[in-house]
Protein backbone atom coordinates (compact mmCIF):
# COMPACT_ATOMS: atom_id res chain seq x y z
CA UNK A 1 0.00 0.00 0.00
CA UNK A 2 1.48 3.66 -1.25
CA UNK A 3 0.06 6.32 1.24
CA UNK A 4 1.63 10.51 1.06
CA UNK A 5 1.99 12.17 4.39
CA UNK A 6 3.10 15.15 4.73
CA UNK A 7 4.18 15.74 1.71
CA UNK A 8 5.95 11.96 1.43
CA UNK A 9 5.02 8.69 -0.15
CA UNK A 10 5.00 6.49 2.37
CA UNK A 11 5.54 2.75 1.67
CA UNK A 12 2.80 0.68 3.64
CA UNK A 13 3.75 -3.37 3.98
CA UNK A 14 0.52 -5.56 4.59
CA UNK A 15 2.00 -6.18 8.31
CA UNK A 16 2.24 -2.74 9.19
CA UNK A 17 -0.61 -0.14 9.52
CA UNK A 18 -1.30 3.95 9.98
CA UNK A 19 -2.36 5.55 13.02
CA UNK A 20 -3.05 9.45 13.37
CA UNK A 21 0.27 9.46 11.05
CA UNK A 22 2.40 7.09 12.93
CA UNK A 23 3.21 4.04 11.29
CA UNK A 24 3.51 0.50 13.35
CA UNK A 25 5.06 -2.44 12.22
CA UNK A 26 4.36 -5.82 13.98
CA UNK A 27 7.15 -7.53 15.53
CA UNK A 28 8.49 -9.95 13.12
CA UNK A 29 8.50 -13.72 13.58
CA UNK A 30 12.27 -13.70 12.73
CA UNK A 31 13.34 -12.28 15.47
CA UNK A 32 12.33 -14.58 17.66
CA UNK A 33 13.84 -17.33 15.72
CA UNK A 34 17.25 -15.64 15.67
CA UNK A 35 16.85 -15.33 20.03
CA UNK A 36 16.03 -18.95 20.08
CA UNK A 37 19.42 -19.64 17.97
CA UNK A 38 21.66 -17.69 20.05
CA UNK A 39 20.60 -19.21 23.15
CA UNK A 40 21.42 -22.47 21.95
CA UNK A 41 24.27 -21.52 21.06
CA UNK A 42 25.94 -19.94 24.31
CA UNK A 43 24.56 -22.81 26.07
CA UNK A 44 26.25 -25.07 23.90
CA UNK A 45 28.74 -23.38 23.90
CA UNK A 46 29.44 -23.22 27.98
CA UNK A 47 28.83 -26.85 27.99
CA UNK A 48 31.47 -27.37 25.76
CA UNK A 49 34.10 -25.32 27.54
CA UNK A 50 33.41 -27.33 30.71
CA UNK A 51 34.31 -30.20 28.86
CA UNK A 52 37.31 -29.47 27.24
CA UNK A 53 38.90 -27.79 30.33
CA UNK A 54 36.86 -28.73 33.76
CA UNK A 55 38.77 -26.95 35.50
CA UNK A 56 37.78 -22.86 33.72
CA UNK A 57 35.92 -21.02 35.82
CA UNK A 58 37.15 -22.29 38.67
CA UNK A 59 37.59 -19.73 42.00
CA UNK A 60 41.78 -20.45 42.78
CA UNK A 61 42.65 -21.35 46.12
CA UNK A 62 45.46 -20.78 48.09
CA UNK A 63 45.21 -24.28 49.51
CA UNK A 64 45.25 -26.32 46.81
CA UNK A 65 48.17 -28.11 46.58
CA UNK A 66 48.89 -31.44 44.12
CA UNK A 67 49.42 -34.62 45.71
CA UNK A 68 52.84 -36.04 46.82
CA UNK A 69 54.22 -32.35 45.67
CA UNK A 70 53.94 -30.19 49.47
CA UNK A 71 57.26 -29.45 49.68
CA UNK A 72 58.42 -29.20 46.92
CA UNK A 73 60.98 -26.11 46.48
CA UNK A 74 61.64 -25.65 50.22
CA UNK A 75 61.72 -27.45 53.80
CA UNK A 76 58.86 -28.63 55.60
CA UNK A 77 57.10 -25.73 57.97
CA UNK A 78 58.47 -26.01 61.77
CA UNK A 79 56.54 -24.81 64.76
CA UNK A 80 59.95 -23.51 66.96
CA UNK A 81 58.75 -22.93 70.73
CA UNK A 82 61.01 -21.66 73.37
CA UNK A 83 61.58 -23.57 76.30
CA UNK A 84 63.24 -26.67 77.67
CA UNK A 85 61.45 -29.64 77.34
CA UNK A 86 62.18 -33.37 78.55
CA UNK A 87 60.37 -36.29 76.74
CA UNK A 88 60.54 -39.17 79.78
CA UNK A 89 60.43 -42.12 78.01
CA UNK A 90 59.86 -45.79 79.66
CA UNK A 91 60.16 -49.37 78.54
CA UNK A 92 59.34 -52.73 79.71
CA UNK A 93 62.46 -55.40 81.11
CA UNK A 94 62.51 -58.68 79.24
CA UNK A 95 64.51 -60.76 79.80
CA UNK A 96 66.16 -63.40 77.00
CA UNK A 97 66.68 -67.73 77.66
CA UNK A 98 68.69 -69.76 75.36
CA UNK A 99 67.21 -72.96 74.30
CA UNK A 100 69.69 -75.23 74.13
CA UNK A 101 68.91 -78.09 72.76
CA UNK A 102 69.21 -81.35 74.27
CA UNK A 103 72.63 -83.00 73.21
CA UNK A 104 71.70 -87.17 72.52
CA UNK A 105 73.27 -89.49 74.98
CA UNK A 106 74.96 -92.05 72.83
CA UNK A 107 73.97 -95.54 73.74
CA UNK A 108 76.45 -97.49 75.90
CA UNK A 109 78.39 -100.00 73.53
CA UNK A 110 78.74 -103.60 75.60
CA UNK A 111 81.85 -105.03 74.23
CA UNK A 112 81.76 -108.72 73.96
CA UNK A 113 84.89 -109.98 75.48
CA UNK A 114 85.67 -112.67 77.26
CA UNK A 115 84.21 -113.57 80.87
CA UNK A 116 86.49 -112.15 83.53
CA UNK A 117 87.55 -114.26 86.24
CA UNK A 118 89.38 -112.97 89.47
CA UNK A 119 92.10 -114.55 91.19
CA UNK A 120 93.01 -115.14 94.64
CA UNK A 121 95.40 -112.64 96.30
CA UNK A 122 99.09 -113.29 96.18
CA UNK A 123 100.69 -113.56 99.24
CA UNK A 124 104.06 -111.67 99.12
CA UNK A 125 107.09 -113.53 97.52
CA UNK A 126 110.34 -114.77 99.56
CA UNK A 127 112.94 -112.99 98.34
CA UNK A 128 115.31 -114.51 95.78
CA UNK A 129 112.71 -116.60 94.45
CA UNK A 130 111.05 -116.83 90.57
CA UNK A 131 107.86 -115.29 92.26
CA UNK A 132 109.77 -112.50 94.11
CA UNK A 133 111.19 -111.67 90.11
CA UNK A 134 107.77 -111.93 88.71
CA UNK A 135 106.53 -109.50 91.24
CA UNK A 136 109.05 -106.42 90.10
CA UNK A 137 108.79 -107.37 86.47
CA UNK A 138 105.15 -106.45 86.89
CA UNK A 139 105.67 -103.52 88.51
CA UNK A 140 107.93 -102.55 86.61
CA UNK A 141 104.99 -102.34 83.29
CA UNK A 142 102.90 -100.47 85.85
CA UNK A 143 100.51 -103.47 86.76
CA UNK A 144 99.31 -103.30 90.16
CA UNK A 145 98.90 -106.43 93.03
CA UNK A 146 95.41 -107.76 91.10
CA UNK A 147 97.88 -108.20 87.85
CA UNK A 148 100.52 -109.99 90.15
CA UNK A 149 97.72 -112.19 91.65
CA UNK A 150 96.30 -113.75 88.45
CA UNK A 151 99.91 -114.42 87.49
CA UNK A 152 101.15 -116.34 90.53
CA UNK A 153 97.83 -118.26 89.99
CA UNK A 154 97.99 -118.70 85.93
CA UNK A 155 101.06 -120.17 86.31
CA UNK A 156 100.85 -122.22 89.63
CA UNK A 157 98.23 -123.82 87.52
CA UNK A 158 100.22 -124.37 84.39
CA UNK A 159 103.34 -125.16 86.09
CA UNK A 160 103.73 -124.77 89.92
CA UNK A 161 106.77 -122.30 88.91
CA UNK A 162 109.03 -124.75 88.31
CA UNK A 163 111.73 -123.87 85.83
CA UNK A 164 111.48 -127.20 84.17
CA UNK A 165 108.15 -128.40 84.36
CA UNK A 166 107.41 -130.52 80.88
CA UNK A 167 103.80 -131.18 79.65
CA UNK A 168 104.01 -134.96 78.94
CA UNK A 169 101.48 -134.94 76.58
CA UNK A 170 101.88 -131.39 74.32
CA UNK A 171 105.64 -131.08 75.24
CA UNK A 172 104.91 -127.43 76.47
CA UNK A 173 108.08 -125.98 78.91
CA UNK A 174 109.10 -124.26 81.33
CA UNK A 175 107.18 -121.87 83.96
CA UNK A 176 105.03 -120.31 81.28
CA UNK A 177 104.67 -123.80 79.66
CA UNK A 178 106.18 -122.34 76.12
CA UNK A 179 104.99 -124.70 73.40
CA UNK A 180 108.02 -125.73 71.98
CA UNK A 181 110.13 -124.67 74.86
CA UNK A 182 112.85 -123.17 72.46
CA UNK A 183 110.28 -119.95 71.54
CA UNK A 184 111.84 -118.46 74.53
CA UNK A 185 115.25 -118.32 72.98
CA UNK A 186 113.94 -114.83 71.98
CA UNK A 187 114.36 -113.52 75.61
CA UNK A 188 117.80 -115.21 76.26
CA UNK A 189 120.31 -118.04 75.02
CA UNK A 190 119.62 -119.62 79.10
CA UNK A 191 115.92 -119.91 78.32
CA UNK A 192 116.09 -124.06 79.92
CA UNK A 193 117.72 -123.01 83.06
CA UNK A 194 116.57 -119.36 83.95
CA UNK A 195 113.20 -118.79 85.52
CA UNK A 196 114.12 -114.72 85.06
CA UNK A 197 114.60 -115.30 81.31
CA UNK A 198 111.11 -117.55 81.20
CA UNK A 199 109.42 -114.89 83.01
CA UNK A 200 110.11 -112.29 80.67
CA UNK A 201 109.48 -114.51 77.64
CA UNK A 202 106.11 -115.11 79.95
CA UNK A 203 104.97 -111.39 80.32
CA UNK A 204 105.43 -110.82 76.96
CA UNK A 205 103.60 -113.57 75.34
CA UNK A 206 100.29 -112.66 77.97
CA UNK A 207 100.83 -108.83 76.99
CA UNK A 208 101.01 -109.36 72.93
CA UNK A 209 98.43 -112.18 73.29
CA UNK A 210 95.63 -111.18 76.03
CA UNK A 211 96.99 -107.44 76.74
CA UNK A 212 97.40 -108.32 80.96
CA UNK A 213 97.77 -111.32 83.13
CA UNK A 214 94.39 -111.00 84.69
CA UNK A 215 93.30 -111.30 80.35
CA UNK A 216 95.09 -114.65 80.68
CA UNK A 217 93.71 -116.14 83.28
CA UNK A 218 90.05 -115.42 82.35
CA UNK A 219 91.15 -117.10 79.21
CA UNK A 220 92.59 -119.83 80.84
CA UNK A 221 89.63 -120.19 83.15
CA UNK A 222 87.06 -120.12 80.67
CA UNK A 223 89.01 -122.71 77.89
CA UNK A 224 91.31 -124.03 80.13
CA UNK A 225 94.67 -123.19 78.16
CA UNK A 226 96.24 -119.71 77.23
Amino acid sequence: MVGLYMGRHLSIRASESVTAGVVFRKPRRRAKVSHFLFGFVAAFAFVLVTVVDPYSGATASPYFQIAGDRYEGGAPQALVLPGTYTNTVTREGFTVTAVVKPVPVPEPVVEKSSPKFTAPAAAVPDPGTAKAYAYEAVAARGWGEDQYSCLVSLWQKESGWRVNATNSSSGAYGIPQSLPGSKMGSAGADWATNPATQIEWGLGYVTDRYGSPCGAWSKSQASGWY
